[in-house]
């Protein structure tokens, strides 16, 4: 069983279905218990860092994830909330990741960055059997800065970490649910992933 993360923040009915395309039943819970049944723990996108820190706090989900040892795979600000800062509403976050998640600027592209671009620079077992320069779904105006957990790099205006891994921890900036053949891969490889010792 897989468990979404509730903690008020959208896009999880096309998460959903990806993860039963995936051949995976999932529960979607905030409750601390469901959390340590499930197998694995997806964190969604689409939302306001602060306001999803501060729903975490309120529901104790941040002192669990610091504790668990389950494949934790954030999307888009579900791995926001997992570095260390962020600028939209200068939130303190989890600081699973050591990165800081930035404003985009530079250039004359849009923002926020919405549209497929391209993922570059793959480590890990999130990309197992997915090619480098493979197209992926963004929908963001905020990123982490590439550091020592970077595991994939995308460049729009600038260059930005499109993917984390720590421990047990993994952070995508693009929606995989959204990301057709390459973004399921994605989540099978996720969904092989053993707990940690």
């Amino acid at each position: 069983m897989i468990a979404i993360l509730d903690y008020g923040a959208g896009n999880v009915f096309s998460l959903g279905n990806a993860i039963e395309r995936s051949g995976k039943s999932f529960v979607v819970t905030d409750n601390i218990d469901d959390l340590k049944a499930a197998s694995h723990i997806v964190l969604p996108g689409v939302g306001d860092a602060s306001r999803v820190i501060a729903q975490m706090e309120r529901r104790g989900l941040l002192n669990f994830l610091a504790t668990t040892k389950k494949p934790v795979l954030g999307i888009c600000i579900g791995m926001q909330v997992l570095c260390s800062f962020s600028e939209e509403g200068d939130t303190l976050c989890a600081g699973v990741f050591a990165e800081r998640v930035l404003k985009l600027r530079g250039g004359d592209v849009k923002i926020p960055h919405m549209g497929w671009n391209q993922v570059n620079d793959l480590k890990g077992p999130l990309f197992k059997g997915i090619e480098n320069g493979e197209w992926f779904y963004f929908v963001h105006s905020y990123a982490p800065s590439p550091g020592p957990a970077t595991i994939s790099k995308t460049t729009h205006g600038q260059l930005f970490s499109s993917a984390l891994n720590i421990r047990n921890f993994y952070g995508t900036q693009f929606h995989p649910e959204k990301s057709g053949i390459a973004g399921e891969k994605l989540l099978r490889n996720f969904f092989e992933l053993k707990e940690i010792d």
